[in-house]
């Protein structure tokens, strides 16, 4: 796919719109046709970046569809917290037609550039002694790193708090059964057959699903009927209803905070709700519902088989050494 975009020249006055014309190309990362988007490498001063580059929804009316071949006149931002960045661009002064999604991350880290290049998958299986013994505290290293502020300053009331949709929360921040629901930063915000909410919980000991148990049941079950009626009622309008929506977390997730996907059935399906990816939240409390054992048995005393991509450092220092009979470092 070629995208071209015309230059928009601005002044480097501090404003997240200004950081777009600064981006230098190195290199292109990888492209994807299915998702409609490019990764692209470069640097903003000496700052690495990585702009992933997606297109939006296109328009279906006869006047609309006129407009698709001007060329871009105009970057507007979406939000901005801590290294993220994300846009859209119109096609024309005048128009509301969404054009490309731009999301922008600087400086990135080399964890960043590996999960937008092109990577090989391998389907692992994880059994409770690996994931006790070495991805466990792979997670707890990543997010000790630092590399979770940005969902830190979402529920710490910092950042991005005029785009909550839901807050369910008595105490900021540290509610137990505390979470959130915000547009997700890849959502053009306009667009409900491609709809995607991020729902954030504020409990800090969970990483992933694999810390969810028994005990944790009655929560998620309020939680997940919270999360479908309240983006009902927001997006109701737009004719967005219940059982419209798909409800899911992924394993291994992006980052080691439990997090929660909520999508439109009608979001072209790609491999972040594939098998072995996208694990169905109703799915998960009926599975964790129908565990023999006491309120502590959870997730984690089960063998989980998922997909991993060979960039990924899991299967790196973990699995392919396993698979291989070598020694772990």
């Amino acid at each position: 796919m070629y995208v071209g975009i015309q230059p928009v020249y601005a002044m480097a006055t501090g404003r997240p719109e200004d950081l777009i014309p600064r981006f230098k190309f190195e290199r292109l990362l990888n492209q994807d046709q299915g998702s409609r988007r490019i990764s692209l490498f470069g640097s903003i001063e000496n700052d690495p970046a990585l702009l992933i580059i997606e297109r939006a929804a296109l328009p279906t009316t006869p006047n609309e569809t006129r407009l698709v071949n001007e060329l871009l006149t105009r970057v507007s931002n979406l939000g901005a917290n801590d290294i993220y960045h994300w846009y859209m661009a119109d096609f024309a002064e005048n128009s509301n037609i969404p054009g490309l999604k731009l999301n922008l991350i600087t400086p990135c880290t080399d964890k960043h550039i590996k999960k937008y290049s092109p990577q090989k998958m391998r389907v692992v299986t994880e059994t409770p002694e690996i994931f006790n013994k070495y991805v466990r505290p792979f997670m707890e290293r990543d997010v000790a790193e630092g590399r979770i502020n940005w969902v830190y300053n979402i529920i710490d009331g910092i950042k991005e708090q005029e785009d909550i949709i839901l807050r369910q929360s008595n105490d900021l921040g540290k509610d137990p059964e505390g979470f959130l629901l915000l547009p997700d930063m890849n959502w053009d915000r306009k667009t409900t057959e491609s709809l995607r909410i991020l729902g954030l919980v504020e409990r800090r000991d969970l990483l992933s699903l694999r810390d969810l148990k028994k005990k944790d049941l009655p929560w998620l079950r309020t939680m997940h009927n919270k999360i479908v009626k309240s983006v009902a009622e927001t997006y109701g309008g737009a004719g967005v209803e219940e059982d419209m929506l798909k409800v899911y977390m992924h394993y291994q997730p992006t980052y080691y905070h439990f997090h929660i996907h909520i999508v439109s059935v009608d979001l072209e399906p790609n491999a972040t709700q594939a098998v072995g990816k996208a694990f169905s939240l109703p799915n998960l409390i009926a599975q964790l519902a129908s565990m023999p054992g006491g309120l502590e048995t959870g997730m984690s005393d089960i063998d989980l088989t998922y997909t991993l991509g060979e960039n990924h450092e899991l299967w790196t220092k973990v699995f392919e050494p396993l698979k291989k009979g070598l020694p772990l470092s």
